[in-house]
């Protein structure tokens, strides 16, 4: 059996080592790590329009496609549960944040700290990413609305050229990214603060999973008359499923026949699922929203809560139709991260290291929760 060195234990080993490197490594072999993390940043920032427009276009068309009562009913209650959890975390997080990383790193080194790499090569990005939302709104409304055929193959293939680009490009590199930020943070001394932050930040995102796990399902009790404890004990073989494969795609036929069990009618089921599998980001939008957050304390920056708010309605939006491959949707995020809260590419490396070192948590929460949104549709449905 040939073994796969996945994502999540490359991330690990390349946080590892750079922080074993930056006790020893001398300044020209962290001036190399620097070059390539200014060059791997610059693109990023090329590429991250055209990640959102790429992902978000061709997924927008497709849900207007299959327009009708039960979509809009699947969509509203997963942009519901979304939004649930992006500013149920955030409320958490003004609470418990403040106390917990008290004593953490305040301010993160700049890029190289006294060290500068060797060269750059700037790669500026063919549009901004507020424009690049804007259009992939245009195109994918448009899309669905005269039901067009050549722009949508177009815009598929597109989308396939974007997905090969992260899993081709972006992911392997990622760990080499990874490593760059936290040699340059050991160097400086800040490491330990981060790290403490790290582990802190997964111990309280656990916990709220499973705060709005019994949320959704006791929703999904009052709507089917059922016991929430017994359908989430049903759903617990998807959530383990998740875990490995993280991929809410990966997952589908066990999610799927686990929601069956649930009494929801498979028609029903077969539909809404798949649906969910996209749509529904309720895990995913916790782990961004709390990383986003204590990354931007630690960082000093002081983000208005009506900034943080509007960031949080956008990424439920922008996530959507991320591909199925491990940090899928915190490569659609880093626009409005940049963007909108002001992430440098730092701050922007950190998040990614933290959101895809809790990615099959968010990943089984996502599939788990879909499971409650089809027995509210078809307790809904049911009532017609």
């Amino acid at each position: 059996m040939k073994f796969k060195f996945g994502l999540l234990p490359r991330v690990v080993l390349a946080i590892a080592l750079g922080v074993a490197c930056g006790f020893f490594l001398p300044g020209w072999a962290t001036r190399i790590a620097l070059t390539f993390n200014v060059i791997f940043g610059q693109f990023l920032g090329f590429a991250i329009p055209l990640l959102i427009l790429g992902l978000v276009a061709p997924g927008i068309a497709d849900l207007g496609r299959n327009a009708g009562r039960l979509l809009a009913l699947t969509a509203a209650l997963a942009y519901a549960f979304t939004l649930f959890s992006g500013f149920g975390t955030y409320l958490t997080g003004r609470l418990l944040f403040p106390a917990l990383l008290e004593g953490s790193v305040a301010v993160l080194p700049e890029e190289g700290a006294a060290l500068a790499p060797y060269f750059t090569v700037e790669m500026p990005p063919v549009m901004g990413v507020m424009s690049a939302l804007v259009l992939a709104f245009v195109l994918g409304l448009g899309m669905a609305y005269i039901r067009s055929v050549t722009l949508k193959a177009a815009m598929d293939d597109f989308k396939r050229i974007i997905e090969l680009v992260i899993l081709r490009v972006i992911i392997p590199l990622l760990p080499f990214y990874i490593f760059g930020i936290f040699l340059s943070m050991t160097q400086s001394g800040q490491v330990a603060g981060v790290l403490d932050v790290f582990v802190k930040l997964i111990a309280v995102i656990f916990c709220m999973t499973v705060v709005l796990l019994l949320v959704q399902f006791s929703v999904a009790g009052l709507a089917a008359r059922k016991n929430p404890l017994k359908m989430l004990r049903t759903m617990l073989t998807a959530y383990m499923t998740a875990l490995g494969t993280q991929s809410s795609a990966a997952t589908i036929p066990v999610t799927l026949a686990q929601t069956v069990k649930l009494g929801v009618r498979p028609e029903l089921a077969s539909f809404v699922v798949p649906l969910c599998a996209t749509i529904h980001l309720s895990g995913s939008m916790m782990k961004i929203t709390a990383c986003a957050l204590a990354v931007s304390m630690i960082a000093g920056l002081d983000i208005p809560a009506s900034t943080f708010a509007g960031f949080i309605l956008l990424l439920a939006v922008t996530m959507v139709a991320a591909p199925g491959v491990p940090g899928g949707a915190i490569m659609a995020a880093l626009g409005l991260l940049e963007s909108m809260l002001g992430f440098d590419e730092t701050l922007a490396g950190l998040m990614i290291a933290t959101y895809i070192a809790m990615d099959s948590f968010g990943t089984a929460t996502n599939v788990t929760g879909d499971g409650a949104v089809a027995v509210i549709v078809d307790a809904i449905d049911r009532r017609r």
